[in-house]
């Protein structure tokens, strides 16, 4: 099992800091949505000089033209990149494909997905390294947790390795982590507490080793 840290709401030289307060703890380094929006590739780049070794992902949530798009994450310096399961099956495959043809990685993206049963054994016949539960800012300000959904999608799964997302803080990561996810993903319970490098810690010292 391994901790990714989703950094959502800091600028680039935010995130930078908060990767090294961080680093010791964490597998996978998650340059967000915002981030992507705000600063672009080019700030997915910055991150990767002031770190050659970290895995990094960068979460594009790819709707189409995913060939070119899944090049340019792995261009400007991603190990992994993020395509929506909303997206067309063929946009998914040419993603897919890319990626490993670069010998990367891609997680797909289950948000917005009502038929999770269905579309998981679907995204799980396609060939992706990861495919992610996740349940976003807006439907956690309603209340709602990615624990059910992850069960849904881990039960229709044969190869795919799981991902976690959604709210997940230091005082609710033991549930989610006894129902076995390979990927955990934090995000504001590591980056927004007053000592990130401990939350981290904590977070990663619940979790099997691999």
């Amino acid at each position: 099992m391994k901790l990714q840290l989703a950094i959502d709401l800091e600028d680039v030289d935010g995130a930078i800091k908060l990767i090294e307060k961080t680093k010791d703890s964490v597998d996978i380094f998650e340059y967000g949505t915002p981030l992507v929006i705000n600063f672009g590739l080019e700030g997915l780049k910055k991150v990767r000089e002031a770190f050659p070794d970290i895995t990094l992902l960068a979460d594009l949530k790819i709707m189409d033209v995913a060939s070119y798009e899944v090049e340019q994450a792995f261009k400007y310096g991603a190990d992994i990149t993020t395509i929506l399961a909303a997206a067309e099956d063929q946009s998914i495959k040419d993603a897919v494909k890319a990626a490993h043809d670069a010998g990367k990685e891609l997680l797909v993206d289950m948000i917005g997905i009502h038929d999770l049963a269905k579309r998981a054994k679907e995204v799980d016949a396609m060939g992706a390294d990861y495919i992610g539960t996740h349940t976003g800012y807006d439907l956690q300000a309603l209340g709602e947790t990615p624990f059910e959904a992850f069960n849904t999608i881990k039960e229709n799964v044969i190869t795919t390795k799981t991902a976690v997302a959604g709210g997940i803080k230091v005082d609710t990561a033991e549930k989610i982590i006894a129902a076995g996810p390979d990927l955990l993903i934090v995000g504001g319970g590591i980056s927004t507490v007053d000592d990130p490098a401990a939350a981290a810690k904590q977070i990663k010292a619940m979790m099997p080793k691999d």
